[in-house]
């Protein structure tokens, strides 16, 4: 399997899914774990809360709202039309009939 194809299988999407709960359980615990306080345990939420935040943004908003003439394959694609510019070869511009 190349690591650039889309991934179809449901039972590893779920798989996916499932493990990065998992990582993401572990690493909390073991911030928990090395600082346990109240304060470590908010500052923690708000981060997690923050990300989320971050990449509904990223997926969803830009997609949806603010994307709408160029959908992206993803954040990585997202960053090379953004360095490239709006004038890059691979996006052409439209050129008006009364030019």
């Amino acid at each position: 399997m190349r690591l650039s194809k889309n991934i179809e299988s449901k039972p590893l999407l779920h798989a996916k899914g499932w493990l990065f709960l998992a990582l993401g359980l572990l690493g909390a615990t073991g911030l928990l774990l090395e600082a346990p306080s109240l304060r470590t345990a908010v500052l923690l939420g708000i981060t997690l809360w923050a990300f989320c935040r971050f990449y509904y943004f990223l997926f969803h908003v830009l997609e949806h709202y603010a994307g709408r003439q160029r959908p992206y394959a993803g954040l990585l694609d997202a960053l090379k039309y953004i360095i490239r510019g709006k004038n890059s070869p691979r996006t052409p511009e439209k050129v008006s009939p009364n030019r």
